[in-house]
């Protein structure tokens, strides 16, 4: 089917969804850390503590991207599953700074992101459903821009709000700043969703006959799972040359992002701030500090995106790719040297461009090498490349942060750092399918 280009507004619309699901992923990179050692957790047992969310997008992502591929209801293919999953982490999100106990906030985290993950994953398929090539760069960049706001506002909140003079702490030790902040971002997660789900449309299948014909050989909920079951090891069997490529960029990029979610608050607290311990006043100042420059690399991620579809298409995706993850890998690195607040803001400018290209140029080079009717499937396997690096390291960095890095989150920054660099290095393999042609990338507004 020959899509019809969107105007910019339409390309918003369809996105702006994104706005709320990283509101929810920002609030909890910044503070779930902070939040397991109020509640009595070391930073040895931080790993292991995060292990829910790699081990949820590696199950869900998949599963609900090929169970996308064969929905169409009165909501649509991809729509349904952006609402139930946003019903569910919104809840999620209201009561996790209530947790009572370290059990309580792990478990609801798992919840929170299993939810998050069944909305997110057909966003991905969206843009491809909804773009021709020449405008799912621009689709991508747009994710970025709203990935980069409410990243922004979700990690700058509880600065914001003890600047305007909120003070206290709840029962379990957590500061109401966080709390109302979770409050808000528990909100903005639906509202955002609603706002894709009643402005934008989806298309039908394009035979739909064909589809309905297939659909009944397994009819109901059981059927549909039975055949999404056996379709994902034949997809990750069936893997396009492209996509093999840039697992192996993706499993050092987002192993270098872990480390940084897991430990650039604790890093911050301890080796910025100089924090004694977790009860300190420093420690709070430090985790704030921290969240403030996460909002700092967001706001650098959504301002870069309005120029790199140009950028990409003067010089390629893959050397802007490339680039991006040498600055980030840099920037982490840099983090060694620095005792000043003031100067720790300037080495999320580097981190903020390269989460800009990683949310949107390893998609965009994708989007073009696999086939359209396997989208939600594939873009659902290409998950896998980013969170079995996770489980790798909530599982084995337990050992490795008490023995060889003696308890010191720093060190665990840095490694990132250098995964990023391996990351950029590996890129310079991938085949780019739009490089074949003479006008790769269109800035589609």
């Amino acid at each position: 089917m020959k899509k019809p280009r969107l105007s910019f507004w339409q390309i918003w619309n369809m996105n702006f969804g994104f706005l709320g699901i990283q509101f929810g992923w920002g609030l909890q990179l910044a503070n779930m850390s902070a939040i397991y050692t109020k509640l009595g957790a070391s930073p040895d047992s931080i790993p292991i503590l995060w292990l829910a969310g790699p081990i949820t997008g590696l199950l869900v992502q998949p599963l609900i991207g090929a169970m996308s591929d064969r929905t169409w209801n009165r909501l649509g293919r991809r729509k349904p599953y952006f609402l139930v999953g946003a019903i569910l982490a919104s809840i999620a999100l209201f009561f996790m700074p209530d947790s009572p106990t370290l059990w309580f906030a792990a478990s609801l985290l798992w919840i929170l992101d299993a939810s998050i993950n069944i909305s997110m994953e057909p966003f991905r398929a969206f843009v491809s459903d909804k773009l021709n090539s020449d405008q799912s760069t621009t689709g991508f960049i747009m994710q970025s821009f709203f990935i980069g706001i409410g990243a922004t506002l979700a990690n700058a909140l509880p600065l914001i709000f003890r600047k305007f003079g909120m003070t206290g702490i709840a029962a379990n030790g957590v500061p109401l700043t966080v709390v109302l902040s979770f409050r808000i971002g528990a909100a903005m997660f639906l509202i955002c969703v609603l706002w894709t789900i009643f402005t934008s449309s989806e298309y039908p299948p394009e035979d739909l006959e064909e589809f309905n014909r297939k659909r009944a050989e397994n009819p109901g909920f059981v059927g549909l799972l039975k055949e999404v079951v056996q379709e994902i090891p034949q997809a990750v069997k069936d893997m396009p040359l492209t996509m093999k490529q840039l697992a192996l960029v993706q499993v050092f990029t987002w192993l270098g992002l872990f480390c940084m979610w897991m430990f650039f608050g604790l890093t911050t607290a301890y080796h910025v701030f100089n924090a004694p311990s977790s009860k300190s006043e420093l420690f709070d100042r430090g985790i704030e500090w921290a969240g403030w420059c996460f909002a700092i690399y967001s706001i650098v991620c959504f301002i870069v995106a309005f120029v790199f579809p140009k950028i990409a298409a003067m010089t390629s995706r893959k050397l802007l790719h490339g680039v991006s993850l040498v600055l980030g890998g840099l920037s982490l690195l840099s983090i060694y040297f620095i005792h000043d607040p003031t100067t720790l803001q300037f080495a999320m400018i580097g981190v903020g461009i390269a989460w800009a290209s990683i949310l949107s140029m390893p998609y965009a080079i994708l989007a073009g090498a696999i086939p359209p009717e396997r989208t939600g499937v594939y873009m659902g396997v290409f998950n896998f490349f980013i969170v079995i690096p996770e489980i790798i390291a909530s599982v084995t960095f337990q050992p490795l942060v008490k023995y060889v890095f003696h308890d010191n989150p720093l060190y665990v920054v840095m490694m990132g750092g250098a995964s990023m660099l391996i990351a950029a290095a590996l890129v310079t393999r991938v085949q780019d399918n739009a490089d074949k042609t003479s006008h790769p990338i269109a800035a589609g507004h």
